[in-house]
């Protein structure tokens, strides 16, 4: 199994975000958790890249407890998140931004090819790669967020939230980037408020309400479960 988490409580001040979740990514799967705002979805990301301590439980990524690392190491190990609300270097250019997402990597020799395969899979930054990442639009930036969690080489890609605040074209075309993403050996754990795209690109899926984990199954058997038709895909 490449992540398992076990038995996760986190909390902020009196409340509690997550009670004792766990969930199991294995490689080469899109893993997708879907859930309402405040559900815990994207505290579970950021307990697993190491931005939030855990009062208890345990992440495991290959074989290796992780819960105790500071987010640089979680990096290097082949974990990159790519943020909610995307969080680009605005007063950056394209292609900084770019550099940034490889500043762990010790190849520098190969950093050149990798941004030129990122400007092959997203032609329009190759077009604006001189161009403030501020000024590009809210696809574009979610594009080079993407692509700038790729220069790190991840083996697992946390996504939180890439359709968020794009036009319904682009959340198609994002959610085919992710599966080609996977499809080139990337594994990916999946947060998003859209659970009828998620679910039809995910192999598997789990639900969470109020730091609780309810349902866990095929992401195909979630999308014909009646409970969750009727709470998260409006049906």
């Amino acid at each position: 199994m490449l992540l398992e988490v076990k038995d996760l409580h986190v909390s902020y001040g009196a409340i509690r975000a997550l009670k004792g979740i766990s969930c199991q990514v294995a490689e080469g799967e899109i893993v997708a958790l879907i859930g309402a705002n405040g559900a815990g979805k994207t505290t579970t990301l950021r307990t697993v890249s190491g931005l939030i301590r855990p009062q208890a439980g345990s992440i495991i990524y290959r074989g290796q407890p992780i819960t105790k690392l500071p987010p640089h190491q979680i990096v290097s190990l082949g974990i990159c998140q790519v943020p909610e609300g995307r969080r680009v270097f605005t007063r950056m250019t394209v292609l900084e931004n770019l550099e940034m997402g490889a500043y762990s990597r010790k190849d520098r020799a190969n950093i050149k090819s990798d941004i030129e395969r990122v400007f092959q899979r997203f032609p329009r930054l190759a077009e604006r790669k001189a161009q403030l990442a501020g000024t590009l639009s809210g696809g574009e930036q979610q594009m080079l967020a993407m692509g700038r969690a790729l220069m790190s080489r991840p083996t697992l890609l946390l996504m939180d939230e890439p359709s968020m605040g794009l036009a319904p074209m682009l959340v198609q075309e994002i959610f085919s980037i992710i599966q080609e993403i996977n499809q080139n050996g990337t594994t990916i754990l999946l947060v998003e408020q859209n659970a009828h795209m998620a679910l039809s690109i995910a192999h598997r899926a789990y639900v969470l309400e109020t730091g609780e984990l309810v349902l866990a199954g095929s992401a195909k058997e979630l999308a014909n479960n009646p409970e969750v038709r009727k709470a998260y895909l409006g049906e």
